[in-house]
């Protein structure tokens, strides 16, 4: 792309640095447009681009590189979304009301984290602080321990290092929905310029406490006496480390080995390509630390610590990490197993393997499934007990954190191979069985990356115009899900697909599955399972182009 410095971008450009309120992002963006205007090669396209927001406020919040301009995460984007937050607050009748704040250690997170406290000040709210960088469960814990009436915790989860974010959780203690997601960015497109936001410092520090109410809660999770499991553990540069050490001693367990390259928060992520568990490699220094002390299991965490992913032995002495779905059945196999509770309900979205309806109905429990997102997950209906998504998102804790808890999962899923380990098994076994009763469940995911969102667009559009009738050569039918949701469904005997624009990404996803009846050995099962999943990926491949 060749962008030309018009006068209405350069005056733009001009307009932000005046009305922006950080000193090191008006000479950053001062600099590029002193570029763009020297005539500079790609200057004037970057500058485009930075000037090309703002961020769309949607029901993840914001997420975007941490770069000035209104297309980026800076602090005078974030003291404008938090004036449209408060605003929104205000007209739902919660002025006044607690808030709490919380980050991640992420580039920026301290100045944001700050300035969003700063303006809810201002803005006549008692706002609260953690105390430090802490991970996204303990933030969504404490909106409904202190009564508040909304959360604010500045992270980006797994994405680049670039990238920051603001995610918000309103008073059930669950992220937004909407219609409160438009409401909110109605509310930020009328706040003034940042300079103009009032910010007011005074925010409650919290101390101690409200950490240790977490833990003790997470500490009660474990069912059953057992204790003696070895577990290797990384937060991949994140926040989760000095955390998840405490809940396992909370817990009563003593043998945790974190990957020690990985275990303090930096920002930069220097051991990884990509701070997420489920890319290739990410998981590479855990899978050795758990071989080096012979551990009975490897967890990997996400650098906010929302997301959980585990790593088993296969039984030829190897590791492998499971797949989100692997793992969610496994944890929902093992609640369901154990839960105190009368008519549970257990939940997983459209995208996710089925298997977990399978195994509600083995125990005659309720089941639901909720478009994407833990936003819909947690409203799922009364008497949740375990929802989990195949992006390793998994909530263990319903009762007392609305949103996935990798720290819980990690706890839970210690105490599932303790008990396991005492009967002379592990969680491939767990899994062995229920592909036997209820069939083997393999799932994949085909993702197109664009850099023009018109092409998931046009690709989306296609399909609906004409619908395939057969894929991975098994008859299949479409279903709609407009204009609940951008979504369409392909089933067929033994095969589903769902393919959707992600909500936080630019990609076109495409969620594949197939079920194979185990009618005699397990693993010719697997086998006849994986060769149709085969087919079916480079069916959907060719036509997502």
């Amino acid at each position: 792309m060749t962008t030309s410095l018009t006068s209405e971008l350069r005056d733009r450009a001009f307009r932000w640095i005046a009305d922006d309120p950080d000193d090191d992002s008006r000479v950053e963006l001062q600099n590029i447009l002193a570029r763009a205007m020297g005539g500079e090669a790609g200057a004037a396209d970057e500058l485009a681009d930075r000037m090309a927001g703002p961020l769309e406020f949607g029901t993840a919040g914001l997420r975007g590189p941490v770069r000035a301009g209104p297309n980026g995460m800076n602090v005078a984007v974030v003291t404008r979304t938090t004036a449209g937050v408060a605003a929104w607050l205000a007209s739902q009748g919660h002025a006044g009301g607690v808030v709490v704040v919380g980050r991640d250690a992420r580039h920026g997170s301290e100045a944001f984290a700050a300035a969003a406290a700063e303006v809810l000040t201002a803005a006549g709210f008692a706002v609260k602080t953690l105390p430090g960088p802490l991970p996204t469960p303990v933030l969504a814990f404490a909106v409904p321990a202190l009564g508040a009436v909304a959360g604010i915790q500045i992270t980006a989860s797994h994405n680049p290092p670039a990238d920051n974010g603001y995610k918000l959780y309103d008073a059930s203690g669950g992220q937004i929905v909407p219609p409160s997601d438009g409401q909110i960015e109605r509310a930020i497109e009328a706040a003034p310029p940042a300079i103009s936001v009032p910010r007011e410092p005074g925010a409650e520090v919290l101390g101690e406490e409200l950490l240790n109410a977490y833990l003790a809660k997470v500490a009660l999770l474990p069912r059953g006496p057992e204790r003696e499991v070895k577990v290797a553990a990384t937060a991949l540069h994140g926040v989760g480390a000095d955390t998840l050490r405490a809940a396992f001693e909370r817990a009563g367990f003593g043998d945790l080995h974190l990957v020690s390259e990985q275990a303090t928060p930096d920002p930069d992520f220097p051991t990884v390509a990509f701070p997420n568990p489920e890319e290739p490699g990410a998981t590479d220094l855990l899978l050795a630390l758990a071989s080096e002390v012979d551990a009975d299991l490897a967890i990997a965490l996400d650098p906010d610590a929302d997301r959980c992913a585990l790593g088993v032995r296969e039984r030829d002495g190897s590791w492998r990490m499971l797949r989100g779905d692997e793992t969610g059945v496994l944890l929902g196999w093992h609640i369901l197993s154990t839960v105190d509770t009368t008519d549970p309900l257990v939940a997983t979205t459209i995208v996710s393997s089925s298997m977990l309806g399978e195994v509600a109905k083995e125990f005659g429990a309720r089941y639901a499934e909720t478009l994407t997102g833990f936003k819909w997950l947690v409203r799922a209906g009364e008497g949740l007990v375990f929802a989990y998504e195949e992006a390793l998102g998994l909530c263990v804790n319903p009762g007392f954190v609305r949103d996935k808890d990798g720290i819980a999962a990690a706890v839970l899923a210690a105490a599932l191979t303790a008990s396991l380990r005492a009967g002379g098994r592990g969680p491939l076994d767990v899994l062995d069985e229920l592909s036997v009763k209820h069939g083997v469940h393999v799932t994949d995911q085909v993702s197109l990356r664009v850099t023009d969102l018109s092409v998931r667009e046009r690709l989306m559009a296609g399909l609906r115009a004409t619908p395939p009738s057969a894929l991975g050569g098994t008859d299949v039918t479409m279903e709609d899900l407009l204009p609940d949701a951008d979504v369409l469904r392909l089933t067929g005997e033994g095969l589903r697909v769902v393919i959707r624009p992600s909500g936080t990404e630019p990609k076109l996803k495409a969620y594949l599955q197939v079920k194979q009846p185990v009618t005699g050995d397990l693993a010719e099962a697997r086998a006849a399972a994986d060769a149709r999943l085969s087919a079916l990926r480079a069916d959907i491949e060719s036509r997502l182009v």
